[in-house]
């Protein structure tokens, strides 16, 4: 007999102690969390940590074996998908092509229990095209659409009727980068106006950071951090997580001393490196693996035998090369101690004297609250 939880108004999806095995595998671990009612919260991991089948979870397309899962309060163990207040919008769509857009968008409305009135059915398909920005499509057929429409379409398709929940499964990897982008700030507008709470599941983390409210990062089944992305950008709690999101450079060693949240490492060709460790982090003990992770975009560039900030780290390596991107320029810096750094110089900071190229020497620094020591989990 399912446990009733403490339920919250604000939760709208609730884990409690989920696992998920297939054929003794554990594709979910005793998986424990809560999802706000109107948030945008993001599934974000590799392949076969786990995200997709959490998803599937919710959806009701897969059962726990072991654990309980609440929609609104309400245990959905054992529950099928069709009788879940949740609906998915998938990679591929899924639209009927023999049929107009009006018609894939109504679809859902015209198989409901009880049969609603035609003209309600008309009325809220208008409504969910005006929604996706479609007015005037509804006589087209999917194939005369371009891809970013035919996403809106399965978006109006989902919304339509009025689910507690919308589920993304990698919705944009389809559509090119510019089409994605537009997407993305689409679907935040979107989520905003219509007030539910979004659910999705991605490897790309600009796609997670650039959208979501809360960022759930998974490994191996489990939870590694979650928080807002500025939170596991700025404040990853081991180097698992900050390789995941962002560009970092890591240079590996053991502590050597603790004093506070500062933290010095010895690395491997015995150079010194201090830095903090992130608030809430597993604290480190002497003699410890760990890693100090430096932004690139928190390293200045400069020429060679020009002076730093006195608190400044500073090393010195060659330019090996250099990609220009527009806004900013990323360097690849070979170092004697340190390997090779990448560096990321805004567009606003440089000029032709500090227009570094291949073979150049230059001189790196970084201020130690740049650092962060963080566990090599």
């Amino acid at each position: 007999m399912s446990t009733q939880p403490s339920y919250s108004n604000n939760i709208d999806i609730e884990f409690r102690n989920v696992t998920k095995r297939f054929e003794g595998i554990v594709a979910v671990d005793n998986l424990s969390l809560n999802v706000k009612r109107g948030a945008f919260y993001s599934f974000l991991g590799p392949s076969g940590c786990g995200k997709t089948t959490s998803l599937r979870l919710i959806a009701g397309f897969e059962q726990p074996t072991q654990g309980e899962l609440f929609i609104g309060g309400a245990s959905v163990v054992g529950i099928p998908s069709y009788k879940r207040p949740v609906n998915m919008v998938f990679q591929q769509y899924a639209l009927f092509p023999h049929m107009t857009v009006s018609n894939n968008i109504g679809y859902g409305l015209r198989q409901s229990s009880p049969k609603l009135d035609k003209l309600e059915i008309l009325k809220r398909v208008d409504e969910a095209l005006e929604k996706v920005r479609l007015s005037g499509y509804g006589k087209r057929r999917i194939w005369e659409l371009s891809g970013g429409q035919q996403q809106r379409v399965a978006l109006a398709r989902a919304l339509i009727n009025r689910p507690t929940c919308l589920l993304l499964d990698e919705p944009l990897a389809a559509l090119d980068r510019k089409l994605r982008r537009e997407m993305q700030i689409e679907l935040q507008t979107l989520q905003r106006d219509v007030g539910i709470t979004f659910i999705l599941v991605t490897h790309d983390q600009e796609e997670a950071l650039s959208m979501s409210d809360e960022i759930c990062i998974m490994r191996e089944g489990q939870i590694i951090q979650s928080g807002s992305p500025r939170e596991l950008y700025d404040q990853p709690q081991n180097r698992y997580v900050a390789d995941f999101i962002g560009k970092t450079n890591f240079f590996s060693g053991k502590v050597t001393e603790l004093n506070g949240s500062n933290v010095i490492i010895k690395t491997s060709l015995n150079e010194m490196l201090i830095g903090t460790q992130p608030k809430g982090a597993t604290p480190l003990i002497y003699g410890s693996e760990a890693s100090v992770a430096v932004r690139p975009g928190m390293i200045s560039l400069s020429a060679l035998g020009e002076t730093s900030k006195s608190d400044s780290v500073s090393i010195h390596g060659e330019v090996m090369n250099r990609i220009f991107l527009g806004e900013n320029s990323e360097y690849l810096i070979k170092t004697k101690g340190y390997g090779e750094v990448m560096v990321s110089s805004p567009k606003s900071l440089e000029s032709y004297d500090k227009n570094f190229a291949p073979g150049d020497m230059v001189s790196l620094s970084w201020s130690p609250e740049a650092a962060l020591v963080l566990g090599d989990i």
